[in-house]
C-alpha cells in the first residue's frame, strides 16, 4: 500500500511549488477560470503501472472538484495504447497538475517495470530480489513502494531499521569479530533488529559463521561460483544475500547458486520513466 504520511504530502506540495511557481501563465491567459475539461491518462509503452493513487493526491492540491476514474489496477501489466485513468474537473486544475502527476506515475511505473523484469528473470528459483538505498533523495518511500509493486522486496529503509556491517565498519572496528561482538552486545534490548555482515571472501564467510548474533551474510562482489560455495559453507545457518555486480544478464546465475536474496541497485538507480501522457478530450454529451 502506498505510504500515506506527512512526508509524502510535503513532497507533492514541494513538486507543485517547483513547477507552478507564481502560477500557470499560459492557462491564465488563455482559458476562462470557470472552464471544465476531461482528460485521459494513456500508456504509450508496455509496462507495469504504478503510482495511480498519486493522481488523487496531486489533483486534490489544486481542486476538490477533480473526479478520477481508474481504468486499471495498481501493478497491472499494461499494453501501450491503454487508457489507465480518466480525470474530469476544472480545466485550470487539470493543466496545472498534469506534469507533476505524470512525473510521479512515470517514474514509479518505470521502477515497478524494471523490478518486474528482474523478478521474472529468476522465476523458479528460491531467490528474492531486494531493492537498495540507491534511490532518488526524498523519494525513498515511493521508490521502495514501486519496487514491491513490481514484485521485489524491500531491504532496509534506511540506516535505522537494520544493522548492516560493511567493509568500512569492519575496518573502523578492527575486524569482523570485533565489529559483530560490539554491535550485538549493544543490541540486547532490541532483539527485533537484524544483523547482516558483508563478506568479501570465503574466509570472511567462515569468520562470520563463528560470530554470534548474525542473521544474514552478504556475499559482496562474489562470482556466482563463489556464491554457490558460500551457500554451501553457510548450510542454512544464516540467511544469504548476493550483492554487487548484479545485472539482468547474470542475475539468474546468482539465483541458481542457491542464495536467498539478491540485492539490485539498478531497479531504482537505473530505472527509466515509462512513457505516459495526459490528453484532454471533449466528453460526449447526454
Amino acid at each position: 500500500m502506498l505510504p500515506l504520511d506527512s512526508s509524502l504530502i510535503r513532497l507533492i506540495q514541494f513538486a507543485i511549488r517547483e513547477d507552478l511557481g507564481t502560477g500557470d501563465i499560459t492557462s491564465d491567459l488563455s482559458i476562462p477560470r470557470d472552464a471544465t475539461a476531461a482528460a485521459r491518462f494513456l500508456m504509450k509503452q508496455d509496462g507495469v503501472v504504478c503510482g495511480l493513487p498519486m493522481l488523487q493526491l496531486v489533483f486534490r492540491e489544486f481542486s476538490s472538484d477533480v473526479d478520477i476514474e481508474l481504468k486499471v489496477n495498481e501493478g497491472d501489466r499494461i499494453k501501450s495504447g491503454t487508457v489507465i485513468a480518466l480525470v474530469e474537473g476544472p480545466a485550470h486544475a487539470l493543466l496545472a497538475g498534469e506534469r507533476t502527476a505524470l512525473n510521479f506515475i512515470q517514474r514509479m511505473s518505470g521502477v515497478a517495470t524494471k523490478s518486474r523484469q528482474y523478478v521474472d528473470q529468476i522465476v523458479g528459483t528460491k531467490a528474492r530480489v531486494l531493492d537498495t538505498r540507491k534511490t532518488i533523495p526524498g523519494w525513498r518511500l515511493l521508490d521502495k513502494y514501486a519496487t514491491t509493486v513490481g514484485g521485489a522486496f524491500n531491504h532496509r529503509l534506511g540506516l535505522y531499521d537494520m544493522v548492516m556491517i560493511k567493509d568500512n565498519h569492519i575496518t573502523a572496528c578492527g575486524g569482523i569479530r570485533e565489529a559483530v561482538s560490539t554491535i550485538v552486545a549493544d543490541l540486547h534490548d532490541r532483539p527485533m533488529i537484524k544483523v547482516e555482515v558483508e563478506a568479501r571472501s570465503l574466509d570472511d564467510v567462515l569468520e562470520i559463521l563463528q560470530c554470534k548474533g548474525v542473521h544474514r551474510v552478504m556475499f559482496d562482489n562474489f562470482t556466482p561460483e563463489a556464491v554457490a560455495e558460500g551457500v554451501r559453507l553457510v548450510d542454512g545457518r544464516l540467511e544469504t544475500e548476493a550483492s554487487g555486480g548484479i545485472s539482468f544478464e547474470n542475475i539468474r546465475d546468482y539465483a541458481e547458486a542457491g542464495v536467498d536474496f539478491i540485492s539490485v541497485g539498478a531497479i531504482t538507480h537505473s530505472a527509466t520513466a515509462l512513457d505516459i501522457s495526459m490528453k484532454l478530450f471533449v466528453p460526449k454529451q447526454g
